[in-house]
């Protein structure tokens, strides 16, 4: 019994070193073939304790299951970080990024929940850190008290693996060190990336320029995002008969409109950074860069419109506790979520419909004698899990959002959408978008005038569970106007005519949006 308790232990620990060395760092990937490889790594490490003396084997190998350990917890992250945003963990740059998810818990499901989820996860990096380094010292011990068969069985496993050796057919895998050799190199560029931002954001043309956005005056600017509107969505049948609807409903109401594509700095999540990227003029791929932004002196476009007389102002239902960032963009007016007189349900992760964010802004802003205003405003609806999604309402009904209290509502976390159907999730990702797009389409209709021009665009791709593999990081960008004179100055942009930009519209980086405007609506001096 004692023997066979043994061996059990020694297979559990060969099958659990084998799995963290070759199972990929893509859930996508996950098959049965995929762990039909012999791992090179494995056979080395077998090789290494063998040959070593009696008292370096047993350090050698704690240490070696430690790294093991600490390899396998990264694997997992980078298998969690490719679902959500479409790359492996980054080991220098993404350790800020815990931070938020820390908070979204302790605000969702309280301290206590927040608390108790840190715990869990300490725990597991514990106890996968001790399994492996019990399994690597385990093995040691077995090979080394069989030296001459363990030194057979890996020469064995070497010529099979050449002799097999078949191009396209994998027989040997070295997923372990290739993954090492690629972090290590993100390590290298992440370790230098604060010395390239500051550089980058040290050359700014229109810093101390006046004059900006002078072929705007008296026009109320609206940029509005829309959660998780990726180029993928276009692709979608009641997304694209939605964008066909709006076009018409647009010229009819006689208002042009322009369309592309930009590439968003993020996919699948980091609204903020993309946010950040498109009014800043500066490439935000990650929370480094986010905070030395903001803790800088950068022309945002926010900024710019306040400096040439806009009010200015930030609507941002997203915003549940205090934002000392938003100082940042210099908003002459936040408006967070408790701002918004809201009195309705919570639908999923949206504290606000879309719908009355808008009426929201229209009533604190736009309905009271005002010069120009500019305005900003990442709308939450089409947020993950996307279900429920609120009905759309008459405006003259919206009142303080009570009548969403007949609607069904969640309180459903982002992440459940990965316990759920996937064509149930991409058919309710659809149904949230199109309800994203009725609300700004709708609110152009009702409350449009010659003097507004909207700005529309998605922030990044929604999760690859939407998308599917290898979806680009583009998003949709439109422009909409009644005023001829607007929609002349962006003809040089090269944009597809309506709101649904085709296959071939142009595609720049989030980046260049800020500059590509400035220079569009100020003078050529500037």
């Amino acid at each position: 019994m004692r023997m066979l308790l043994r061996r059990t232990v020694t297979v559990l620990a060969g099958l659990f070193v084998l799995f963290v060395l070759i199972a990929p760092s893509d859930l996508e990937k996950f098959s049965f073939e995929a762990f039909l490889r012999v791992p090179l790594e494995g056979l080395a490490g077998v090789l290494v304790l063998v040959l070593l003396p009696d008292r370096f084997r047993k350090p050698a190998a704690v240490a070696g299951g430690v790294a093991l350990g600490l390899f396998a917890v990264v694997k997992i992250m980078d298998i969690g970080f490719d679902m959500v945003l479409y790359r492996p963990f980054d080991l220098v740059l993404d350790w800020p990024l815990l931070v938020p998810a820390i908070d979204f818990v302790d605000v969702t499901f309280g301290r206590f929940a927040s608390v108790l989820a840190v715990g869990l996860v300490v725990a597991l990096v514990a106890g996968i850190v001790f399994v492996a380094a019990v399994s690597v010292q385990r093995l040691g011990s077995v090979a080394a008290g069989r030296r001459p068969v363990a030194i057979r069985a890996v020469a064995a496993a070497v010529v099979v693996c050449l002799s097999l050796a078949v191009p396209g057919v994998p027989v040997y895998s070295d997923a372990a060190a290739t993954s090492l050799v690629d972090h290590a190199r993100r390590v290298q560029v992440g370790l230098n990336d604060r010395e390239v931002f500051a550089a980058e954001a040290s050359a700014d043309a229109f810093r101390g320029q006046s004059g900006l956005l002078s072929s705007l005056q008296g026009k109320d600017v609206v940029f509005t995002f829309v959660e998780s509107y990726g180029k993928s969505a276009l692709d979608m049948p009641d997304i694209a008969a939605k964008l066909a609807q709006g076009d018409d409903r647009l010229k009819a109401a006689g208002y042009s409109s322009k369309s592309a594509y930009l590439t968003s700095p993020t996919a699948g999540g980091g609204s903020w950074m993309a946010q950040a990227t498109f009014l800043s003029g500066l490439w935000i791929d990650n929370q480094q860069r986010y905070r030395n932004l903001v803790a800088s002196d950068r022309l945002t476009l926010p900024r710019a419109f306040r400096e040439s007389s806009w009010r200015s102002v930030g609507v941002v239902p997203g915003i549940t506790q205090a934002w000392p960032e938003g100082d940042f963009f210099h908003y002459d007016k936040i408006y967070a979520a408790q701002d918004l007189g809201y009195a309705g349900p919570r639908f999923g992760y949206a504290t606000t419909p879309d719908q009355f964010t808008l009426e929201s802004f229209q009533r604190n802003e736009r309905a009271k004698a005002h010069g120009p205003v500019m305005a900003a405003i990442p709308m939450v609806s089409s947020h993950a899990p996307w279900s429920p999604t609120p009905d759309f309402v008459d405006w003259d009904k919206l009142g303080d959002g009570s009548i969403y209290s007949t609607m069904p509502a969640s309180n459903d976390p982002p992440e459940s959408i990965f316990g759920r159907d996937p064509a149930a999730v991409r058919a309710d990702y659809a149904h949230s978008i199109s309800y994203s797009l009725e609300s700004v389409l709708s609110y152009i209709e009702k409350y449009g005038d010659e003097n507004l021009v909207m700005v529309f665009l998605g922030d990044h791709q929604p999760a690859q569970m939407v998308t599917g593999e290898g979806a680009s990081r583009d998003v949709p960008i439109t422009i909409v106007a009644k005023d001829p004179a607007v929609m002349a100055e962006v003809e040089a942009w090269k944009w597809d005519d309506g709101i649904k930009p085709g296959g071939s519209a142009p595609v720049s980086r989030m980046s260049d949006f800020r500059d590509q405007f400035l220079s569009t609506f100020s003078p050529p001096n500037t």
